[in-house]
């Protein structure tokens, strides 16, 4: 293979379609936008509009909820980082490493809502971490190297079923099928 034979596959690059360029080209006068009316304008497009019929997005009901504003922004930082800021003296591995200490040394450009401590990369010094969370490799990185990681996001509590009744539980005198109890017969 040379340089001069090296090609693109066939149809791979196709000429752009101009559109409205006359009668000749296939696509000119209307330019594929059909007849008169509003979606033959620009601009104006009714996006799930249904001729009046109740649209398919408001005929499913609502469901879920997001929790964009409430969710904790987190800075995530892998412990081999700390190890490269500990190598170029920018972190003092015998002080308490928090996240004024990160972003003091450069690792994290601001605080946001805490650190998120990761596995990646490898760590030698010994530290004395204070993270919002860590994962499990981080955290068996950090007592392999002999340190201690303080988690100070607050523990999660269980789902029990007083919070999280199962609704689909059958009531007492009623079978799986909805109908009345096995072995009950009618009278």
């Amino acid at each position: 293979m040379k340089l001069n034979q090296i090609a693109d596959n066939s149809g791979a690059r196709k000429n752009r379609l101009r559109i409205g360029r006359g009668i000749g080209s296939g696509m000119g006068k209307t330019g594929g936008r059909g007849g008169k009316g509003q979606t033959a304008r620009s601009g104006v497009r009714i996006k799930g509009f249904e001729g009046g019929q109740m649209p398919l997005h408001r005929r499913l009901p609502k469901r879920g909820f997001r929790n964009t504003a409430f969710a904790v922004k987190l800075n995530e930082i892998n412990v081999g980082d700390l190890q490269k800021a500990i190598d170029a003296g920018t972190l003092d591995a015998k002080a308490a490493v928090d996240v004024a200490a990160m972003v003091k040394s450069g690792l994290l450009r601001r605080e946001k809502g805490g650190v998120k401590l990761l596995g990646g990369g490898e760590l030698k010094a010994k530290l004395d971490l204070s993270v919002w969370a860590a994962s499990k490799s981080a955290l068996a990185a950090v007592e392999k190297a002999g340190g201690s990681v303080k988690i100070l996001a607050p523990a999660k509590e269980p789902a029990t079923e007083e919070r999280r009744p199962n609704k689909y539980k059958p009531k007492p005198g009623q079978s799986k099928k909805g109908g009345k109890a096995a072995g009950k017969s009618a009278e």
